[in-house]
């Protein structure tokens, strides 16, 4: 694990993926909760293990080597680890939301059930918007979130992002919420 990008939270991690993550990230995302409300990462094993080596991996040593001049084409994807034990419980991401009006580069995460309302997520969270506006030239943020989802827009107000208003994706009502690096340095 020496040689994979970490974002130090407090008593999580986060990680980039590895080969060995995909029986953890397939158990969070085949739970009806998660699926629910990320119908796309839904797939079997072994798409998960597809993906996961060919295309998260390579996508994320892309966006790691373009830093801190990323683009759209560059998207990271990053394992919640609890530092005590090791465990994968959960991920959070950023990457280009193409319904979005630019810029749109948004913050996508999930965490196990078993897990949840420990404020894991908060703290992942609050860890790679920390480092995308530290570290990258990312001035804005955004998160779009089921009208249903109402953990995961307590998670982001809890961020500092605000409410912009609804967005219809795919046949869905989304809440829209952008964060603008000026503001969250004053947050």
């Amino acid at each position: 694990m020496n040689d994979l990008f970490t974002i130090d939270s407090g008593d999580i991690i986060l990680r980039e993926f590895r080969v060995e993550d995909v029986d953890a990230i397939y158990e969070i995302t085949s739970q009806p909760e998660v699926n629910e409300f990320l119908p796309d990462w839904k797939s079997t094993r072994e798409q998960r293990l597809d993906w996961v080596t060919n295309y998260e991996i390579p996508s994320n040593k892309s966006f790691l080597s373009a830093v801190p001049n990323i683009d759209e084409e560059n998207y990271l994807k990053l394992g919640i680890i609890l530092k005590e034990s090791g465990e994968f419980i959960g991920f959070c991401n950023t990457g280009i939301k193409e319904e979005l009006p630019e810029p749109n580069r948004e913050i996508v995460f999930a965490i196990s059930k078993y897990y949840r309302n420990r404020g894991y997520t908060t703290k992942a969270v609050k860890g790679l918007i920390k480092y995308l506006f530290h570290q990258t030239n990312t001035e804005q943020l955004n998160a779009v979130v089921l009208i249903k989802n109402a953990s995961s827009s307590r998670v982001i107000q809890k961020c500092g992002f605000k409410y912009v208003g609804n967005i219809e994706i795919e046949k869905q009502i989304y809440q829209h919420y952008i964060l603008h690096k000026s503001e969250w340095e004053n947050y």
